[in-house]
C-alpha cells in the first residue's frame, strides 16, 4: 500500500485493481471516451462475453477515489498459442496530460509479465505505443475476427520469440462473463 500512496501523492492519482463497484463508472468513462461505436470495433468481438484475464485489469483513481483511468487485458489465442489483448485504455478527458494513460499501461504491462504471459497484442496507433515496445513487426500473420488496419494490430513480446512465426486468427479464450439474470439466480440457489 506503500508504493500506491507514494503515486497517489506525487501524481495525484492512483493505479489500483479493478473492483466489482467499477463497472458502471468504467462502462460510462469508455462510452465518454470512445463512444458507441466502441461496442461495433473488431477488438470488441474478442472480449464480448468474457471476462478479463484473472488479475489484468486495473483502473486509475483520482484524490476522491472516483475512476478516471481504465485498461484490462483479455485472454485470447492464435492457432493455439495464448496471448493477451490488451484494451481498451481510456483517460477521462479532464485529466489529460498527466500520464495516467502511460501509468495504466506500464502497469497493465508489468502485470502480464508477473503472471507468466508471453504476448499482449492490441489494435492502436503506433506512435503512441511504441513507447512501450508494441510494433507490427511480428504481427502481420495475425487476423482480426473483423476488418482492421494492418498497421494497427501492434504486439509486444514478453516472453523472447513468443510472437515468432504465429499466424491465424485470433479468438477469444478466457472466462465467460455472466449474465446479470444468471448471477442473481446463483446467488438464490
Amino acid at each position: 500500500m506503500t508504493s500506491d500512496l507514494m503515486i497517489f501523492s506525487e501524481t495525484g492519482f492512483v493505479i489500483d485493481d479493478e473492483a466489482e463497484w467499477d463497472v458502471r463508472a468504467r462502462e460510462a468513462l469508455l462510452d465518454r471516451a470512445m463512444g458507441a461505436a466502441r461496442r461495433r470495433k473488431s477488438s470488441e468481438k474478442l472480449r464480448r462475453g468474457r471476462m478479463p484475464s484473472p488479475g489484468l485489469a486495473f483502473v486509475a483513481r483520482n484524490e476522491t477515489g472516483q475512476v478516471i483511468g481504465s485498461v484490462r487485458l483479455w485472454d485470447i489465442a492464435v492457432a493455439g498459442r495464448p496471448l493477451l489483448l490488451l484494451g481498451p485504455l481510456a483517460v477521462e478527458a479532464a485529466t489529460g496530460g498527466r500520464g495516467i494513460g502511460s501509468a495504466l499501461m506500464r502497469h497493465a504491462i508489468s502485470r502480464a509479465r508477473e503472471h507468466g504471459h508471453g504476448a499482449i497484442v492490441l489494435v492502436g496507433d503506433a506512435p503512441y505505443y511504441q513507447r512501450f515496445g508494441f510494433s507490427a513487426a511480428k504481427t502481420g500473420g495475425l487476423m482480426m475476427p473483423g476488418p482492421v488496419e494492418r498497421h494497427r494490430l501492434l504486439g509486444l513480446e514478453l516472453a523472447e520469440g513468443h510472437l515468432d512465426a504465429t499466424s491465424g486468427l485470433l479468438v477469444a479464450k478466457g472466462r465467460q462473463a455472466m449474465r446479470p439474470g444468471l448471477a442473481r439466480m446463483a446467488e438464490v440457489a
